[in-house]
């Protein structure tokens, strides 16, 4: 098992960046406020299985293959920035002309559609990529016993943090959802911001790794 010590402090940094807002939050609120609580609970699933990848990739040393390939990461954040960038678009161009009540089951997803949405975001979000292949190693000690038991403690912490503060999150948009079905003039302007954040934030990503290639 870890040091307890650092695992308090491996706790703290993740909840201070579930609680930063970023691709999972804002897709999880989207979906929650645009479909109900059912489908961003749904959607979490998807994360929590994108959580689960990246700590099997860590804790079979996979990421040392990862890392072996030049440019791999940015890689990941390439094709991340762009989903992110498609995602907002998405958002950003939906109709909403009708009434909140039509248009909400128009755009209603099948289970399927949110659950693997949610996977594909979470498992493109360079935030979470860093935190699994750069700093949770960074608190696996050899002296503290097995490795794998080590990463296993510290990501299923992160997992349990980040599953329950977006679940926290999900309910609450969702709740919010019930309210706001009667104003679809603060909806349409609620997606134009969420899906321009989205845009923005994979145009900021994407130029990130594009300046990191070019060093």
């Amino acid at each position: 098992m870890p040091d307890l010590n650092a695992l308090f402090v491996f706790s703290l940094i993740a909840l201070g960046m579930v609680m930063t807002p970023g691709p999972n939050m804002l897709y999880l609120i989207s979906t929650s406020m645009s479909q109900g609580r059912m489908a961003g609970l749904v959607s979490l699933g998807g994360v929590a299985l994108g959580f689960a990848t990246y700590l099997m990739l860590v804790a079979f040393g996979v990421s040392e293959i990862l890392f072996s390939i030049p440019h791999a990461f940015d890689i990941i954040r390439i094709a991340g920035a762009m989903y992110l960038f498609w995602l907002g678009l998405k958002l950003f161009l939906s109709k909403g002309s009708k009434t909140l009540g039509q248009a909400t089951q128009e755009r209603r997803d099948s289970k399927m559609q949110l659950f693997s949405r949610g996977y594909i975001t979470n498992l493109l979000n360079p935030k979470i990529a860093l935190m699994y292949l750069s700093l949770l190693p960074q608190f696996v000690d050899p002296k503290r016993g097995a490795l794998l038991l080590q990463v296993l403690a510290l990501g299923s912490t992160q997992i349990g943090i980040s599953v329950t503060v977006n679940a926290l999150i999900a309910l609450m948009a969702g709740s919010a959802s019930t309210y706001l079905l009667s104003k679809p003039t603060w909806m349409r302007t609620q997606r134009m911001f969420t899906g321009g954040a989205l845009m923005l934030l994979g145009l900021h990503l994407f130029w990130m790794s594009e300046f990191t290639l070019l060093k």
